[in-house]
């Protein structure tokens, strides 16, 4: 088994090395070696001796995901996770071959582990987590997945295989009902917000206003719970343990600031009586933003802030979070495979707080169906230009002495890091 271990190890990083030589994609040595080997990853991760953390739902993966890194290194362990944000188990292999020695052992205590929701059901058939962090469950990249209820049927089988414990969003209508805890093994953990807040972060159901609102769990899913009993900008007092705690964070978007809770209450989950309290909550206050989510570049002295959107409601949410007001405007939307095909989705998306600013250049494959889009909502957009890289330089060109913000769906995010690559010096992730 060690040879064969060491074998693999030693083909996956030649792929890897030639990959990188050629400029190729993250995935391709993942892939090679998910054919070659399939059980490579149960086998490398199975050395951890305190197992595997999966984070999991529709909005909020890579950001939290890279909290509960941050937040676990910051009580002394070393943690393996899958960087670069491809959350197929492809990527797991691919992060895993730059991790290993040459014998293929990982030297870590604990994984950390971002996967898509219909690729972490594949993993958890084969390799069980030990805890799970579920976001929540919104209609997203509907081609792929369907409808939501076939999403929280994705989540729950997650939880059905992990082994330890479990945390949800006890806000999330669907990850909190009865039918979805009926089945669950492992203890349930649950974060959530103050009913005083509840409006600023809608489910699935509150924007699509005609579909059922499941039965909630209610007062049987608050054992040990974590909670966001205010915020104020990017500082967020969370409360757990009978006690608040102030944080002041540097992520913005109040989305983050959600996410922010479920960090602590897996981090409290796993860490149990060995916690370092004020270790975690210093580690929260540090966590910064993953590529492309909140992102700031400086451009020409100014700030150019990358925003991905992918459903109704993460758009939402940022449109909410950030104020137009002095900043140039860009949407950027692509339908790419990983973008997902369907871009009807849009038109659930509220784009009023647009009206009075508009919006700079729209740019991306489906430049015209957003342009088609906020003409509905009466927003002014003043260009349009289906290329990416033509669309950045306009931007950057005619708005070279404002703030920037680009709104930009996944492949479109990746095309405009690449660009503004070329000018600036920025964390390479792919």
């Amino acid at each position: 088994m060690y040879m064969q271990q060491a074998l693999i190890t030693a083909l996956g990083k030649g792929v890897r090395n030639l990959a990188q030589l050629r400029g190729g994609g993250s995935a391709l040595p993942g892939l090679f070696v998910e054919k070659i080997d399939p059980a490579y990853i149960r086998r490398t991760l199975s050395q951890l001796p305190h197992g595997i953390v999966l984070v999991s739902g529709t909005n909020g993966k890579t950001t939290t995901t890279k909290m509960v890194v941050q937040l676990l290194e910051g009580q002394g362990l070393r943690v393996f996770t899958n960087r670069t944000g491809s959350n197929f188990t492809r990527g797991v292999a691919a992060a895993l071959l730059g991790e290993v020695d040459n014998r293929g052992v990982l030297h870590a205590d604990i994984a950390v582990l971002e996967l898509d929701e219909a690729h972490a059901v594949l993993f958890v058939k084969s390799i069980a987590p030990t805890y799970s962090l579920l976001l929540n469950v919104m209609r997203d990249q509907l081609d792929r997945f369907g409808e939501i209820d076939n999403t929280a049927a994705l989540l729950h089988t997650i939880a059905q295989h992990t082994t330890n414990s479990i945390v949800i969003n006890r806000d999330d209508p669907r990850l909190a009902s009865p039918a979805f805890l009926d089945d669950i093994q492992a203890t349930v953990h649950t974060y959530g917000v103050d009913e005083s807040l509840r409006m600023h972060f809608p489910s699935d159901d509150q924007l699509h206003g005609n579909t059922p609102q499941p039965e909630l769990a209610g007062d049987s899913l608050r054992h040990d719970d974590v909670s966001l009993r205010a915020m104020d900008g990017q500082r967020a007092t969370i409360s757990y343990a009978d006690a608040d705690h102030v944080v002041d964070l540097k992520l913005n978007g109040i989305y983050n600031v959600q996410n922010a809770v479920g960090a602590v209450a897996i981090t409290r989950s796993i860490m149990g009586d060995d916690l370092d309290e004020p270790a975690m909550l210093k580690s929260l206050s540090e966590v910064t933003p993953a590529f492309g989510r909140g992102e700031s570049i400086m451009i020409n002295g100014n700030s150019c802030e990358l925003l991905l959107v992918k459903n109704p409601g993460g758009f939402r949410l940022s449109l909410q979070s950030f104020d137009p007001a002095g900043h140039a405007t860009m949407i950027a939307i692509n339908d790419n495979y990983a973008d997902g095909r369907d871009m009807s989705w849009l038109w659930d998306v509220d784009f009023h707080s647009l009206v009075e600013h508009g919006v700079d250049v729209v740019g991306g494959i489906r430049a015209y169906d957003m342009a088609l889009r906020l003409q509905y909502d009466e927003v002014e957009f003043r260009h349009v230009e289906t290329g990416i890289a033509t669309a950045l330089e306009y931007f950057l060109s005619h708005h070279m002495d404002k703030p920037k913000r680009i709104y930009c769906t996944y492949t479109a995010m990746l095309a405009i890091r690449r660009e503004l690559a070329k000018q600036v010096k920025i964390e390479a992730v792919l």
